[in-house]
């Protein structure tokens, strides 16, 4: 797989060193001559001085070739700019985008060419949540622009769902449990699973589904 990163800062840095272990081919984008001097000696990927946020740019570095454009610079503002240009100039199949700010979350979305957001204090927040919260609904990571969550809930005594099988929720067509946690172990969701106080439920689930997975699984 092919992937062109832009921005050379730590998390790009970060995130192209892994891909690159991995065995991709891995391409990062930096507007700064000495950022880009000095990462290449420490990682043996493409580097290419050039501003992400130029079409002459994206083309000369060969973005239509690639696979996924990962946005990571430290600046939102940057991150739509290049996250509209590689989908809608260069027609990238995925592109990901990472968000600084929380308040500019909604942002990230399909119609700035956003198949994936990744917004880091978001989520750290989220992990917090669910790591104090029972009987409430967390968003952990959303897809498809932000229409899909994978949302988290621990089940409270009171839950609806506590001591009823999977097979019985009824849970809304745009909604999938992908996995309980029962007692510190990950349970395959098979029909006959019953669920029970205390068990984490990770479902996946788009905007429109969300409100009824909330009122299945935690009863508000």
């Amino acid at each position: 797989m092919k992937v062109a990163i832009c921005g050379g800062g730590s998390v790009g840095t970060t995130i192209a060193g892994d891909l690159h272990l991995s065995g991709h081919d891995v391409l990062v984008i930096d507007k700064e001559p000495d950022v880009v001097e000095r990462r290449r000696r420490d990682l043996d990927v493409t580097w290419i001085t050039a501003d992400a946020c130029e079409v002459s740019s994206l083309d000369a570095a060969g973005l239509a070739s690639v696979d996924v454009v990962v946005a990571a610079t430290g600046d939102d503002e940057d991150n739509l700019v290049i996250s509209l240009l590689a989908k809608q100039e260069f027609a990238v199949p995925r592109v990901v985008a990472r968000v600084n700010h929380s308040k500019n979350q909604w942002l990230f979305n399909e119609s700035w060419g956003v198949d994936i957001s990744v917004s880091t204090p978001g989520f750290i927040t989220a992990i917090v949540e669910e790591a104090v919260s029972v009987g409430s609904l967390i968003r952990l990571l959303q897809f498809e622009g932000g229409a899909t969550h994978l949302v988290e809930v621990t089940l409270a005594p009171e839950s609806p769902a506590a001591g009823r099988a999977l097979s019985d929720l009824e849970l809304p067509r745009e909604a999938a449990v992908v996995a309980v946690v029962q007692e510190d172990h990950v349970v395959a969701p098979r029909d006959e699973v019953v669920l029970r106080e205390g068990d984490e439920v990770l479902v996946l689930v788009s905007q429109d589904g969300e409100a009824v997975v909330r009122q299945v699984l935690v009863g508000e």
